[in-house]
């Protein structure tokens, strides 16, 4: 099996302040990492490189200190890296057009896998998107996986429905969180990934040079948290139905 695990960079949320001034969440300094659901993705390819063998590509599409991001998945067990430098300001249009170019200059591969989104943006776009590009099937919102060597078998969670859907290859997988626990790389493997390729292409190399993003980012503001500190010091039952009253006029209970 050819697999391509696509990963993005992304700030760390859980250390994200809003400038009290502005209304405007602070960003520098802010560590990033590999988001979330993508090293579920990750985890997912290995099982099936485990089950089948064969070799996995982390791809990702971003600015050069990305490289460090593609060397946790390579420490992981991905066999190469690819980093494909695009402008700073690189719209999902523009990301999922250089990852699907990216993933045909690499010749045949069978199975693209995704995290259903990002943890900074969480639109879930890029891998429908990269399959559309492609023109091949997805298979979105997967729980559960089991790939064979003609197909591949996906619940996929839709909500209020639960879906089981199977396809040949190529196809694009987006998974979800549920479907996996990441493993931790040793300190071997850390140490082991320096030696593996990492490729680095630019715009360029894929036929997208002076490719412009279609969607422009016009405001970022934070969102106010502001806590109103109702303390209820009568009785206890009083308490309570002050309580439900209060939550009932917030619109919180109906």
């Amino acid at each position: 099996m050819n697999i391509v695990v696509c990963a993005k960079q992304v700030v760390d949320v859980g250390e994200i302040k809003v400038n009290p001034s502005t209304n405007k969440p602070v960003l520098e300094g802010i560590p990033r990492k590999i988001s979330d659901i993508d090293k579920n993705a990750m985890e997912e390819a290995i099982r099936i490189k485990e089950k089948l063998g064969g070799k996995i590509t982390a791809m990702t599409v971003g600015p050069p200190d990305a490289r460090e991001r593609i060397k946790e998945l390579l420490a992981m067990g991905a066999d190469e890296g690819v980093l494909i430098e695009a402008p700073e300001n690189a719209d999902y249009h523009l990301v999922s057009r250089a990852l699907a170019r990216g993933i045909e200059k690499m010749g045949d591969v069978d199975i693209v896998l995704c995290g259903e989104a990002s943890i900074d943006m969480f639109s879930g776009q890029v891998g429908p998107r990269i399959a559309g590009h492609l023109r091949i099937p997805q298979l979105t919102y997967a729980f559960r996986l089991e790939a064979d060597e003609g197909k591949i078998r996906a619940d996929r969670n839709m909500g209020d429905t639960m879906v089981i859907s199977e396809s040949t290859y190529p196809v694009v997988v987006t998974v979800t969180k549920e479907i996996n626990e990441p493993r931790l790389p040793s300190l071997m493997q850390i140490l082991g990934s320096a030696n593996k390729p990492l490729n680095e292409w630019k715009m360029g190399d894929l036929g997208l040079e002076g490719e412009a993003p279609r969607v422009t980012e016009v405001d970022l503001s934070g969102v106010s948290m502001e806590r109103k500190n109702v303390i209820f010091k009568d009785d206890l039952d009083e308490a309570v139905n002050e309580l439900a009253d209060r939550l009932a006029k917030e619109g919180v209970t109906g």
